[in-house]
């Protein structure tokens, strides 16, 4: 959740499920005051001038939990506001290699955890999550196949 120096202009931003091989999801939480208290999130926060979505969401994955990936895969745009043109950009990685994080001065309360898909949507569903972009991630991500997962289209899983 990177901050800019543009504040208070509405500008596209970018939210990562970062999933590994195990299933495990990278989660941050950190106290939001203003908010009243500690919140869950994803990986994300705003393009910087001249990037795409997926140039922000590998910057900020890098820099909020210290991740690459080698696969990633779009799994929607959305609406920030129903009064501006932003856009949330929402992108599942796997196939990753772990490094240190690179936070900011304002991210340095930022901490990293990894939680099973389905604790991960457990704090979505009891209102964990600040910002709507995480949970919706959340939920896109757990419907796609990357590495032999079910995909929406193949139906209902079958023990066959």
């Amino acid at each position: 959740m990177t901050d800019t120096s543009q504040r208070g202009a509405m500008c596209d931003a970018s939210v990562i499920v970062a999933r590994d091989a195990d299933g495990m999801v990278a989660v941050l939480t950190a106290e939001f005051p203003r908010h009243g208290g500690e919140y869950v999130f994803l990986p994300g926060g705003r393009q910087e001038d001249g990037e795409t979505p997926e140039e922000c969401a590998r910057r900020e994955l890098r820099e909020e939990a210290g991740v690459t990936a080698q696969t990633w895969r779009h799994l929607g745009s959305y609406a920030i506001t129903l009064n501006s043109a932003a856009r949330i950009h929402l992108f599942l990685a796997e196939a990753l290699t772990l490094g240190p994080q690179q936070l900011t001065p304002s991210e340095a309360d930022f901490k990293l955890m990894w939680w099973p898909m389905p604790d991960a949507i457990r704090a979505a569903t009891e209102g964990r999550f600040l910002l709507p972009g995480g949970p919706l991630a959340l939920l896109l991500a757990e419907q796609v196949t990357v590495g032999g997962r079910r995909a929406p289209s193949e139906g209902p899983a079958t023990d066959g």
